[in-house]
């Protein structure tokens, strides 16, 4: 038998030349979108510069694209098993491409986050894809390497993207960060249509769950626009009121159509787990502080502390290259004495961390105010995330690892949207508050509080709700097999590197 029927009887090999170029085909779609999701953030002071609009429609900018991601991140996920996962994954880089360009020509502020919705669409279509694709295309013996490469390449990725951004809004013009995804997106696109083979799941014959999918969409737009808008004192406007209303009434009625729908998008049973549920529970509380206090961090460096876009976009590195140095050895702890103690302790390390970025000041001087909160930061976050996502995964069935995953991550996701909606009115920063040093900072120190609580507060409900797995007598200790190394994303957590993805796992 040749090397390529071979090949196709059982999968690819990872070493094999077809295996490397699909490798590069799935890490480059992910790295469009993780590094965009992490460059907008640095950007956001000139873009208000430049279209001179106030804290909200900032917020507008990262919520339009996170709304639309997380609304249809699950059916896209369906689709890409029914209809064709490459077909799926390409149709959403082209999408997220023709965005990106879109963002770029903004004439103003309300292109600008119409364009990162569709963005955020893009992103919807072509994230599920690129880690089911190597679930589904590569054989068994090597489906964990291709997996750990690409999480190890996409946390690269996430690494290089503030310093990336910030290198193009300094040098440049923040339009060239949407610029970049353009030629990012056409090699992705020419190695998919050449070296990727097509996938499918051939039980997902049932009907794609679009009736979900819309009213979970709708109800982020009316719930994110109601937070964003409230503040200031128009909570009880008509618009503002409608919006909350509806917004929590359809998500209601999305929880009512996957009760009764025969192919729900989101499977309710399993939340019957205590552990899963507390799980994702716990992803909400801590993701929700977390996404809060980036939001704002880059605009405090930038806006009070006198960063440069670049020094803003460097400042952050440590936490990804402590993540993504500790995050498997994290995994191996965890596999051997359980998840508890790390879910209790990681959250309040991340707490701490955020309460030290209270500490930054109009000076902002790197090694006393802001490198000890960014280290405490990442250890917390490297203690938390692998134990995490290895107890969503196994508080379900393995058949259900990939919906698994891909829920934690659209948690992860909401919560970071309600809370960019939320914390700056919280901390009392609204409208030009940013424009204001002093203003912006007193609210920036009080959010970081908040969020530090919410950490702090997630590590307690660990602690009570978290259990170790029973030890079944004369089974194998959990961990006598190496951990796979996971990275995490800042806005999300890492990848979920199950024994079975049905194509809805995400990076």
């Amino acid at each position: 038998m040749s090397a390529p029927a071979a090949e196709d009887a059982g999968g690819l090999v990872l070493a094999s030349a077809r295996g490397r170029w699909v490798l590069l085909a799935t890490v480059l779609g992910s790295a469009i979108a993780s590094i965009d999701a992490t460059v907008v953030g640095i950007a956001l002071p000139a873009i208000g510069r430049d279209f001179n609009v106030g804290l909200a429609a900032l917020q507008w900018v990262v919520t339009a694209y996170t709304m639309t991601l997380a609304g249809l991140l699950l059916l896209a996920g369906a689709l890409g098993d029914k209809y064709g996962r490459k077909k799926v994954f390409l149709i959403g880089v082209v999408w997220f491409a023709v965005a990106s360009l879109l963002c770029s020509v903004a004439p103003d502020s309300a292109f600008l986050i119409l364009a990162r919705a569709l963005q955020g669409v893009g992103a919807a279509l072509l994230t599920p894809g690129s880690l089911a694709i190597l679930e589904a295309v590569f054989r068994p013996d090597d489906r964990g390497k291709a997996i750990g490469a690409w999480s190890g390449f996409s946390g690269v990725g996430t690494a290089i993207g503030p310093f990336i951004g910030g290198y193009l809004v300094q040098a440049a013009s923040w339009r060239l960060i949407f610029v970049i995804n353009l030629p990012l997106a056409a090699l992705v696109v020419a190695v998919t249509l050449r070296h990727v083979p097509e996938s499918r799941d051939p039980g997902a014959t049932g009907p794609i769950d679009v009736r979900g999918g819309t009213l979970v969409t709708l109800g982020l737009v009316g719930l994110t626009y109601g937070l964003i808008q409230g503040p200031g004192g128009h909570w009880i406007s008509p618009a503002v009121l409608a919006a909350l209303l509806g917004g929590v009434a359809l998500l209601g009625a999305f929880a009512w159509q996957e009760r009764r729908t025969a192919s729900p998008m989101l499977p309710l049973n399993l939340f019957a787990s205590t552990q899963f549920t507390a799980t994702n529970v716990i992803t909400f509380v801590v993701y929700g502080g977390i996404g809060g206090a980036l939001f704002l961090l880059p605009i405090e460096l930038q806006q009070v502390s006198g960063y440069t876009a670049l020094q803003a976009g460097i400042s952050l590195l440590p936490v990804t290259a402590i993540t993504f140095a500790l995050s498997s050895r994290s995994g191996a702890l965890a596999a051997r004495i359980g998840p508890r103690l790390q879910m209790t302790v990681g959250p309040v390390l991340v707490g701490i961390g955020l309460a030290l970025f209270a500490r930054i000041s109009g000076s902002g001087d790197y090694l006393t105010e802001v490198l000890p909160a960014v280290v405490v930061f990442g250890f917390g976050l490297a203690v938390t995330v692998a134990p995490l996502t290895s107890t969503v995964l196994e508080a379900v069935p393995s058949e259900h690892a990939g919906i698994a995953s891909a829920v934690n991550n659209d948690v992860a996701r909401a919560a970071a949207l309600i809370a960019v909606a939320l914390l700056p009115a919280a901390g009392g920063i609204t409208g030009d508050a940013y424009r204001d040093p002093p203003v912006f900072s007193a609210g920036f120190h009080t959010a970081s509080l908040i969020s530090a609580g919410l950490c702090v507060a997630g590590g307690v409900l660990a602690f009570f709700t978290i259990r170790n797995p029973a030890r079944a007598p004369g089974a194998a200790q959990p961990g006598t097999r190496p951990a796979p190394a996971l990275h995490c994303a800042l806005d999300a957590p890492p990848p979920a590197l199950a024994a079975s993805v049905t194509g809805a796992g995400q990076p």
